[in-house]
């Protein structure tokens, strides 16, 4: 007969395992998506709008960049989904986790020169990474344009940038939280003494998901060639293999275009031809992805005809 106490005995061990919590292996509701990137910008007012578009406007897409936050605060759509309340920003947020879209918000654009206007990078950082972490977004975009401080080839931009970086990181792990830039394509290129966004590259490329790269020149990068492989000798060796030929991870080149003609001053392609280069570059082992400067000028249709040949969805 099996005594009381050994009763109890077995019984605690039952229960021991019954009780014991099972580890939590569910991926970060902030994890860092894998390539392809299909990023989208939005940065205009649109009437009647209340905070991001309806997943169903942006199919095809799986990033949705809010711009601007500037070092003053935010502006434009990042400021309109800080106004938004909580339960509202919950809703939207839940809508485009179940479509597979990372909401991340975009820094700087052409408003802000934060190495010119001196302003010391951890603590721009710091505010940064509060914002997303207060409003709940899934990462952050470094749209850097401060062309006079990297024009200057005296290292004060990579410096900063590279400061910054680190920051940002700490403060926004890797993984968790989706961390890109968006250098202009000649700042890929070894004309810059002081190396441009190689140097960066070099420096803090290994805390960056990806470049959402776009084009600078009237007629550079308007081609499959000058795009993909050979670029033209005012900015020599900044065609997409050409920048991975330099050390710069082919899988994180994300190619940029304008829209339409009126989005930019430079740089864009329509879509048939723009699809071709994208299927060119896949065909040669490249699956980065594809990033248009803006919502409401490109949307599911525009990145429908642009995924066609390579992505089709």
């Amino acid at each position: 007969m099996v005594s009381f106490s050994s009763l109890v005995n077995v019984f605690a061990a039952i229960s021991s395992f019954l009780y014991t919590p099972l580890l939590d292996t569910t991926p970060s509701a902030h994890a860092t998506p894998a390539a392809p990137h299909f990023v989208i910008y939005s940065d205009k007012w649109i009437s009647g709008e209340t905070g991001p578009p309806a997943v169903s406007s942006i199919t095809g897409y799986n990033v949705f960049a809010l711009s601007f936050w500037l070092i003053s605060g935010p502006a434009d759509q990042a400021e309109e989904w800080a106004s938004l309340d909580n339960a509202t920003r919950a809703s939207i947020k839940t809508s485009y986790s179940n479509a597979g879209i990372s909401l991340i918000v975009s820094a700087f654009g052409s408003t802000d020169a934060p190495t010119s206007s001196g302003y010391d990078p951890t603590t721009v950082a710091n505010n940064l990474a509060a914002f997303v972490l207060e409003y709940d977004l899934d990462g952050v975009d470094v749209d850097y344009e401060d062309f006079n401080a990297m024009n200057a080839e005296n290292g004060s931009a990579e410096t900063w940038l590279t400061t910054f970086t680190k920051a940002l990181r700490a403060k926004l792990p890797q993984g968790q939280y989706i961390l890109t830039h968006a250098p202009v394509a000649p700042w890929f290129s070894s004309s810059y003494s002081s190396g441009a966004y190689l140097t960066v590259n070099k420096n803090v490329g290994s805390l960056i998901d990806w470049y959402n790269f776009y084009n600078q020149g009237t007629t550079e990068y308007t081609t499959c060639t000058g795009l993909l492989t050979t670029s033209s000798s005012t900015w020599p060796k900044t065609s997409v293999f050409q920048i991975a030929a330099a050390g710069v991870s082919l899988d994180k080149l994300v190619i940029g275009k304008p829209a339409t003609t009126s989005d930019a001053s430079n740089g864009y392609m329509n879509t048939t031809l723009l699809a071709q280069c994208v299927d060119n570059a896949y065909q040669q082992g490249w699956d980065a992805g594809v990033m248009v400067w803006e919502f409401p000028d490109a949307a599911a249709a525009w990145i429908k005809a642009v995924r066609s040949l390579a992505f089709p969805e």
